[in-house]
């Protein structure tokens, strides 16, 4: 049987780069071979421990490749198509696509319903820093790129792009909106850019590492805030005279600033949650107005599916956002093991890293 390279989960501590049979294709299905993939916060979340998952499943759910088979049922495209998947890919028929939430696909139990059952990738099945990886429900998440995109302008798509517009876009950003950005990694950037297109008027980023601050500030931020140099939300309270920003988004998943979030609202100010939390969370009488403050508080998890890769494509392609910078370090898919002790150590000012087989 016909074998490739993958980065196993071998426990927590320890990803691995390894060998695995290539995948069967089923009818609804596609194999795409990889082209560029990348390492994501939540596989750090994985490596840690901090977020369960099998032991020998393949990490990664950033896929940008060439199909090179499809399933017997599948219309609409053909072998050495260059495609993206969401990292979120939603089968179309459960009731939770149906309700228009592709992310929480996945049937209920007598228990109550599984959260996150859209995330398959790396997740509950074999995800993607590998040569190929299989492609559930095909037509419902393949989307085509067009031939003058490469790949790492594309590589945001499939997540932190969509993560971090889904943050403004919960958020309910309005033309002239106040918005602050608590953490500027790759998802904080994308939600920077995507309140800029949201029509936010005054965009606050908060970070202290001084290449994200830069490049929030290309991306959109009107202001940044170095944490390092005072508390934040007396920071941001100032820079709008006491008034509260209209939607404050939380790209860590720290109780620190997911309560900063909570502080710096107006009334009627919503909190757009996309931080990955590893512990419970408290919410302080006084930071929620002891609950009478009219304040929304949200969550989103990326949303996937091919017209919404189609979506984030044109976006691309139109050059109204340009996230080439955000990748900052390039490895061989042979040297992943490398690539994951740089990133989850965040040394020399890592954003985001390309790994192609």
């Amino acid at each position: 049987m016909p074998r490739m390279k993958a980065a196993i989960f071998v426990e927590p501590g320890r990803i691995v780069l390894d060998e695995k049979p290539i995948p069967d294709v089923g009818p609804r299905d596609a194999l795409m071979r990889i082209t560029t993939t990348t390492i994501c916060g939540t596989d750090i979340h994985i490596l840690k421990g901090e977020y369960p998952v099998a032991k020998g499943l393949t990490i990664g759910h950033e896929p940008v490749g060439v199909i090179e088979k499809l399933g017997s049922a599948v219309e609409g495209y053909q072998e050495g198509q260059r495609v993206i998947a969401g990292a979120i890919t939603p089968s179309g028929h459960s009731y939770a696509c149906l309700c228009g939430c592709g992310s929480q696909d996945g049937p209920g139990t007598k228990h109550g319903f599984k959260a996150m059952g859209g995330w398959k990738f790396g997740n509950t099945i074999d995800g993607c820093q590998a040569e190929y990886v299989l492609v559930p429900d095909a037509a419902a998440n393949l989307s085509p790129v067009a031939d003058n995109l490469g790949d790492e302008e594309i590589l945001m798509c499939p997540d932190i792009m969509s993560t971090g517009f889904a943050g403004a876009e919960s958020g309910g950003v309005k033309i002239g909106d106040t918005v602050v950005v608590f953490a500027l990694g790759p998802i904080g950037l994308c939600a920077v850019a995507g309140a800029k297109l949201m029509g936010a008027t005054t965009i606050i980023g908060v970070d202290t590492v001084p290449e994200r601050l830069a490049v929030a500030k290309k991306l959109g931020a009107d202001i940044v805030v170095d944490f390092k140099k005072g508390d934040p939300v007396e920071q941001i309270m100032e820079l709008t005279d006491g008034r509260g920003v209209d939607v404050a988004i939380e790209a860590l998943g720290t109780q620190g600033t997911f309560e900063s979030a909570l502080r710096v609202l107006r009334p009627g100010g919503t909190l757009s949650s996309l931080g990955v939390y590893s512990n419970d969370l408290k919410i302080p009488l006084s930071a929620f107005s002891a609950g009478l403050g009219d304040n929304k508080i949200i969550t989103s998890l990326c949303p996937g599916g091919k017209e919404r890769m189609r979506r984030l494509l044109n976006v691309v392609a139109s050059g109204r956002v340009d996230l080439k910078a955000l990748v900052t370090h390039r490895f061989k898919l042979d040297d992943i093991e490398a690539a994951y002790d740089l990133f989850g150590h965040q040394r020399d000012g890592v954003l985001k890293v390309a790994i192609t087989p």
